[in-house]
């Protein structure tokens, strides 16, 4: 299983699920992270935290720890 964090800078991948519960689920598909869609990742700051992701058009920062909750390809 290959998560987001995992992802390299420069690569676009596709969301295939979202792991995790409640309002932390709700919160990153407000932001636009959603089955199918696809998300360019931009930069990692240099501890990894945070993630600077390309969704939909909008420039995003994301926690390490919800970048561990999106699940791509």
């Amino acid at each position: 299983m290959k998560t987001l964090r995992d992802t390299k800078i420069g690569e676009t991948v596709r969301v295939v699920k979202l792991h995790g519960e409640g309002a932390v689920k709700r919160r990153i598909m407000d932001m636009g992270i959603t089955r199918g869609v696809e998300v360019y990742v931009r930069k990692v700051a240099p501890l990894g935290d945070p993630v600077e992701v390309t969704v939909r058009g909008y420039e995003l920062s994301l926690r390490r720890a919800d970048a561990e909750m999106v699940e791509v390809e």
